[in-house]
C-alpha cells in the first residue's frame, strides 16, 4: 500500500481515494497596482523536500507566473527537524563539530550561531536518523551529544540558546544533556553510569559541581509544542517511547529509570527539581525537556513562535499581499500548532492573506478556515498518484505556484 504521506508520524490507516476533482482557479493576489510582493513561509514535506526547497520550487512557480514578482523565500519550522535549515536560511552561520551520537559513537553535528545567539537541533546529534544502521537503540541511546553542542555554543559567546527538540532517538530524561555538560551520574560505588533511559535505575548521585557555569548567565529557550509530562502513562516512556522501538518491558524499564532520575535530582536541587517532572514539557525528545527546564532553567516556548520569531518573518510582512504556507500534511495536529497555523496567525496580525500548499490536506472546509487560510491546494489535486506526489514534489509545487496568482 502506498501512502500519500509526508510525515510518516502523521499517516493515514488507510490510504486516500485519489482526487479527480479539476483544479480550482487560481487565487488572485489583491492589492494596489505595480510590483506585486508575496511571501513564501512553508515547513518541509517531510520525507520529499526540505522546507528551503519546497519555497525556492514555490518561488519558481510564482515567478513563471509573474517575471517581475516580488517574491521572499522564509522557510520555517515548529522547533523540531528542519529548525537547523530554516536557521541557516535565515543567516545564522554553521558550525560543524564531532560529538557523541545517540549510541556514543562519534557523529558529525551542526549548530547555528548568529552573534550572541545559537540554535541547536537535538536530532543533529541525538536523532534517530543517527543511529548505525537505523536500529533502534530505545535503553541506551543518548542526549549527550546535544549536551556538547550546547557547550560548543558557550565555547563562541553565545548566551541565548533555542533548543529545538524533536526525532530524538532517546529516552534519558535528558541525562545525557546534562553529561554533555559536565555532569557526573553515579551508581551505588560511585562510578559512572552507562549512558541511557533503562541505567537510570542504578542512579545513586548526581554531581553537578562540574556543570558550565556559563549556563548560570545564559538563557536557554525550550522549542517544544509536546505538553507531556516526564513521567507514566502520559510520559516520554510510554508515549514516545514504542516509537523508538521499546517493546512494552522497554518502557517499564525506562519509566523507572527516569522515575529515579527525578528522585536524585530533586534530592540534589530541592522539591522544584523533582515538581518540574510534572510540567507540561518536561516529556519532550525523551524527556530531554526536564533536565532542560529542571537543570538548565529553560522557558519553554511553542517551537513555531520561537521559530518565527529568529526569522524574523514578522518583518518580512510588509507591504506583502499574500502568504503562502504549507506542510507535507495538513490534518488535525496542524490546528495545535504546527508551522502553517502558526504562519497564518502571524500573517492575520498583519492583514496579509493566507493560502496553504500540502501534499495531502485532511482538514474540512470550516477547519481550514478557522485555521486562517482562505485557500488549500493538495498535491494530489494536481496528481492523483500518490507516488508522484511524493518523488515529483518539486515540479508540482513549482505548478502549485502559478496557480496562486
Amino acid at each position: 500500500m502506498v501512502v500519500a504521506a509526508y510525515d510518516p508520524e502523521r499517516t493515514a490507516e488507510h490510504t486516500p481515494a485519489p482526487v479527480t476533482a479539476p483544479v480550482p482557479a487560481p487565487v488572485p493576489v489583491t492589492g494596489a497596482p505595480g510590483p506585486r510582493r508575496v511571501v513564501v513561509a512553508p515547513d518541509k514535506f517531510r520525507g520529499s523536500l526540505s522546507a528551503p526547497e519546497v519555497a525556492h520550487h514555490l518561488a519558481n512557480g510564482l515567478r513563471r507566473r509573474i517575471p517581475d514578482l516580488d517574491v521572499v523565500e522564509v522557510p520555517v519550522a515548529d522547533g523540531g527537524e528542519g529548525t537547523l535549515e530554516a536557521a541557516f536560511a535565515a543567516g545564522y552561520e554553521q558550525h560543524r563539530f564531532e560529538v557523541p551520537g545517540p549510541t556514543g559513537d562519534p557523529v558529525r553535528a551542526a549548530l547555528g550561531i548568529r552573534g550572541t545567539r545559537a540554535v541547536v537541533e537535538l536530532a543533529a546529534a541525538s536523532g534517530l536518523a543517527l543511529l548505525p544502521g537505523g536500529t533502534p537503540r530505545p535503553l541506551d541511546a543518548t542526549s549527550e551529544g546535544t549536551g556538547a553542542l550546547i557547550r560548543h555554543a558557550l565555547d563562541a559567546g553565545c548566551t541565548r540558546i533555542v533548543l529545538g527538540v524533536g526525532g530524538s532517538a532517546c529516552t534519558d530524561g535528558g541525562a545525557g544533556l546534562l553529561r554533555g555538560l559536565g555532569a557526573r551520574l553515579l551508581d551505588a560505588d560511585g562510578g559512572e553510569l552507562a549512558p541511557g533511559g533503562a541505567a537510570l535505575r542504578a542512579l545513586t548521585r548526581i554531581d553537578l559541581t562540574g556543570l558550565d557555569a556559563r549556563l548560570g548567565t545564559a538563557t536557554v529557550v525550550l522549542a517544544s509544542d509536546v505538553d507531556n509530562a516526564l513521567l507514566g502513562l502520559g510520559g516520554a516512556a510510554a508515549v514516545f517511547g514504542p516509537q523508538k522501538g521499546a517493546t512494552p518491558e522497554d518502557v517499564l524499564a525506562l519509566d523507572a529509570g527516569l522515575t529515579q532520575f527525578v528522585a536524585v535530582l530533586g534530592a540534589a536541587l530541592g522539591p522544584r527539581a523533582a515538581d518540574l517532572s510534572r510540567a507540561p514539557g518536561a516529556g519532550a525528545a525523551g524527556g530531554t525537556g526536564y533536565a532542560a527546564l529542571a537543570v538548565l532553567g529553560a522557558v519553554r516556548r511553542p517551537g513555531v513562535d520561537v521559530v518565527l520569531e529568529f526569522v524574523g518573518l514578522a518583518g518580512r510582512l510588509d507591504g506583502a499581499e499574500l502568504v503562502i504556507t504549507g506542510e507535507g500534511s495538513l490534518d488535525a495536529q496542524s490546528l495545535s500548532g504546527k508551522t502553517p497555523v502558526g504562519v497564518a496567525r502571524l500573517a492575520a496580525a498583519h492583514g496579509c492573506p493566507v493560502v496553504a500548499v500540502c501534499g495531502r490536506n485532511e482538514l474540512t472546509p470550516a477547519e481550514q478556515r478557522g485555521a486562517g487560510f482562505s485557500r488549500v491546494l493538495a498535491l494530489t489535486e494536481l496528481e492523483p498518484d500518490l507516488r508522484r506526489c511524493m518523488t515529483d514534489a518539486a515540479v508540482l509545487l513549482e505548478e502549485a505556484g502559478e496557480l496562486f496568482l
